[in-house]
């Protein structure tokens, strides 16, 4: 009996080692993922910090992620945010589709801004629905097969933006801030290719950004800001006019 136990015992210690070394290696997967496939989905400057990883649990902590904006906008990012926390099914990792439990991204800060035809989350997702999935350009332009994981699918059962903040860029500001809360967001089993997912969340988060609570209070600030000129040049005011008019139609 004694003999069964610790042979029992030892088995246990294997497979632990054996989780905890796969798992480890999940880190540097999904940062290289992210630094490497993330420009060519969003066109723009995108990187992730650190991967933190609980070995035994599947839980993964990201940390920095930083959204640049498109050209053509001034503005130094779109996004960035601290923490995002991820809760993987362990047991999916070398299946075709890769389950995740939950996303949570907590106090995102999105700055929006408004250019002359459109806005730069706009323009985002409009590069994110153009971009071909990964693996697919390489094959058609080289004669090279994809990647073995560039087929791999993705299941996100729940979605979960919370606390977040939009500020709104302009450069008439001078020193002022103009911010709002951004509504939370939860999206329930999102499935797809990484480019079909990425694009469901950024048009769930695009919603809200333009969304009516949002634009009431940016445009509320606005028209402090206007008031706060002062006895201005009449050509700076008049672009200022333009601009705070023309930032959401109104």
């Amino acid at each position: 009996m004694k003999k069964l136990l610790l042979i029992g015992a030892v088995l246990i210690v294997i497979l632990l080692v054996v989780l905890a070394i796969g798992l480890s290696r999940l880190g540097p997967v999904i940062k290289t993922a992210v630094n490497t496939y993330g420009p060519g989905i969003t066109k723009t400057e995108l990187s992730l910090g650190d991967v933190d990883i609980s070995l035994f649990s599947g839980k993964v902590k990201l940390q920095d992620f930083f959204l640049g904006n498109p050209q053509g906008f001034t503005s130094p990012e779109a996004m960035r945010v601290g923490s995002i926390f991820i809760d993987i099914d362990s047991k999916s990792i070398t299946k075709d589709t890769i389950v995740i439990h939950t996303i949570e991204v907590l106090a995102p800060a999105i700055t929006y801004e408004r250019g002359r035809r459109t806005d730069n989350f706009k323009a985002i997702i409009n590069n994110i629905e153009s971009a071909p999935e990964p693996g697919t350009s390489a094959k058609e332009t080289s004669g090279s097969e994809p990647s073995s994981g560039a087929g791999k699918k993705i299941l996100i059962e729940d979605f979960i933006l919370k606390q977040g903040t939009v500020t709104l860029a302009t450069s008439l500001q001078g020193g002022k801030s103009i911010s709002t809360r951004l509504p939370d967001i939860h999206l329930k089993n999102i499935g797809g290719s990484p480019q079909q997912v990425t694009e469901e969340i950024f048009k769930a988060l695009y919603k809200e950004i333009t969304s009516g609570s949002v634009k009431e209070t940016l445009n509320q600030g606005l028209k402090e800001l206007e008031k706060s000129l002062g006895p201005v040049g009449e050509d700076a005011k008049k672009q200022a006019g333009g601009v705070l008019k023309g930032l959401f139609g109104k």
